[in-house]
């Protein structure tokens, strides 16, 4: 775990296969998810974001959990869990400026889990996105950078009108002057531009 740069001094060694079969065990239970993550137990906060109830967790509840993740690990987890949230979209544009690490790169592994899970959306849910996407390239952080490399590379795997447009978008980040953003654009038109995506989205 530390080798990937998870933070292992609160964790026990839990396996995540395991943690899912409590989660499937144990149901939705968001008083208890809101115990298990006020232990501060990284297992135990990962088993939180599993159990609690999108419907019930709170705006505030939402934010203390965002500023609390000290691992990227727990922070992907909590995200699966925001997205599906009513506050999603709102929380997504408000935690892509923050300057806590964590929380910057929660906001993009929301976008990477919507654009994978929500089949409802629109095009244009996604279209909103390139502006922040665009203005946290240059974040040379190693956890925000794979983040927001993530949420373009996911939503252009949608169909093949993002597929284009998250093409356009990396060829745009190319021109910045920044590191970072070449990485995330060279990266995501390595995969967006494969055949097997290529067939994938019908481009």
């Amino acid at each position: 775990m530390a080798r990937v740069g998870i933070a292992v001094d609160r964790a026990l060694g839990v396996s995540v296969p395991q943690i899912r079969r409590i989660a499937k065990r144990t149901g939705t239970d968001h008083s208890l998810a809101l115990e298990l993550w006020g232990s501060g137990v990284h297992e135990a906060r990962i088993l939180a974001t599993l159990v609690a109830d999108p419907a019930r967790i709170t705006h505030r509840e939402m934010e203390r959990w965002a500023t609390e993740i000290d691992s990227w690990d727990v922070g992907d987890f909590a995200a699966d869990l925001f997205a599906r949230t009513p506050f999603a979209t709102r929380l997504v544009q408000e935690w892509s400026t923050r300057p806590e690490s964590y929380v910057r790169r929660c906001a993009f592994a929301m976008i990477a889990r919507r654009a994978v899970s929500d089949r409802n959306a629109t095009d244009a849910a996604f279209l909103r996105f390139f502006p922040t996407i665009h203005a946290a390239a240059t974040d040379e952080r190693n956890e925000v950078k794979k983040a927001v490399n993530w949420a373009l590379r996911q939503i252009g795997k949608r169909n093949p009108a993002l597929h284009a447009a998250a093409i356009a978008e990396a060829e745009r980040l190319l021109e910045l002057d920044s590191r970072s953003a070449r990485w995330i654009a060279r990266d995501a038109l390595r995969e967006l531009r494969s055949e097997a995506v290529r067939a994938r989205v019908g481009a």
